[in-house]
């Protein structure tokens, strides 16, 4: 789960409870007038509004679900209506209206409780209106009971929005650390897991991100180690890997924070060095040829001939962004440098005929 969907994600709980309460007030709003067990029939102003609003906002909210609605200036008028409704109402009962007043409260409260369980501030907007008007409706004959009425469901609404509150922030706290996780795993998979440099896949995040600030300046070093299949046969694989960390280390440390280093194949390493001159370039690709060699890490050749590891630099310029033409030339550059003897640097211009 990204942030992204985590706001989405509260944007349609926020949705659904908008459009609870509208559907729970039109609902009561048609049994308050048409419910066979009323003995009081009165079809209001107040009652009329809430059923009409609800059925405009409904529609609107539908057709508009990008418009966020103020929740509790909506709970709020509704309340106001539901108390005016209640106060023009309650006097039409010949007999004790306590009962309807009662009965009034629960069903607001019912609306209340059903469509704001996490929303104690539009809970309480939407229902101290109509406790105020039973209260003076009443004159406080059973005031007791009343605010016992409201008192259970502001404690268990207070006790769910806590709840949901740490629920929120454990599930917030979790999302962003798998988010931190993931772009760990981003990170390890554009590393290469023997010497820690870019891969390809890292090179290529890289090129795309530096391309797109700076197209110039840059050159390509392809690198090779030195007859390092007959290293391997020689001392084994595992001492070949650790001649590759060292050489890797080696080729790090000798070029700037902002040049990008890159294990491009088995024992073959790309340098990108950027913002750079030709003549500082040629100066990079020495220096790293001679942090390699002075690592005197042993190689015998063979049974005659022994020696340490070395490598051959091939040199050339990124032109633009044509990366491909690049590492092309740097490849062929690379190729006679090993034909003229290895340990050695060759740039493209070299290759040009005179």
């Amino acid at each position: 789960m990204t942030a992204q969907s985590w706001r989405s994600l509260r944007i349609k709980k926020y949705q659904f409870s908008l459009r609870l309460f509208l559907f729970l007030n039109l609902t009561s709003a048609l049994i308050s007038v048409f419910s066979p067990l009323s003995q009081v029939f009165a079809l209001t102003i107040p009652v009329t509004l809430i059923a009409l609003s609800s059925v405009g906002l409904l529609l609107g909210h539908w057709a508009f679900s990008h418009k966020k609605i103020n929740l509790p200036l909506i709970s709020f008028t509704f309340g106001c209506l539901w108390a005016w409704h209640v106060a023009i109402k309650a006097p039409l009962f010949t007999g004790a209206s306590v009962n309807y007043l009662i009965i009034a409260l629960l069903g607001i409260f019912f609306i209340g409780v059903i469509a704001f369980s996490n929303n104690i501030v539009a809970f309480t907007l939407h229902s101290l209106p109509v406790l105020i008007a039973c209260l003076i409706i009443d004159n406080g004959a059973h005031w007791v009971r009343m605010l016992y009425c409201i008192a259970l469901p502001l404690v268990g609404i207070s006790l769910q929005s806590l709840i949901q509150k740490r629920n929120d922030d454990f599930a917030q706290g979790l999302m962003y650390k798998l988010l931190e996780e993931r772009q760990t795993l981003n990170d390890l998979s554009m590393l290469d897991p023997l010497t820690g440099l870019y891969n390809r896949r890292g090179l290529q995040n890289r090129l795309e991100t530096l391309l797109a600030l700076d197209g110039s300046g840059h050159f390509v070093l392809l690198l090779d180690i030195d007859h390092f299949k007959a290293y391997n046969d020689h001392y084994g694989h595992m001492m070949g890997d650790q001649a590759l960390i060292q050489v890797s280390a080696a080729i790090r440390n000798a070029v700037r924070s902002r040049d990008i280093v890159t294990r491009y194949g088995g024992e073959e390493f790309m340098v990108l060095l950027t913002n750079t001159t030709p003549d500082g370039a040629l100066q990079s690709a020495e220096r790293i040829r001679q942090r390699v060699y002075d690592l005197k890490i042993p190689h015998m050749f063979n049974q005659t001939v022994a020696t340490n590891v070395t490598i051959s630099i091939g040199l050339a310029p990124l032109e633009g962004d044509d990366v491909e033409a690049a590492l092309e030339n740097a490849d062929k550059a690379l190729y006679e440098a090993k034909h003229m003897g290895r340990n050695s640097i060759l740039t493209s211009e070299q290759l040009q005929p005179a």
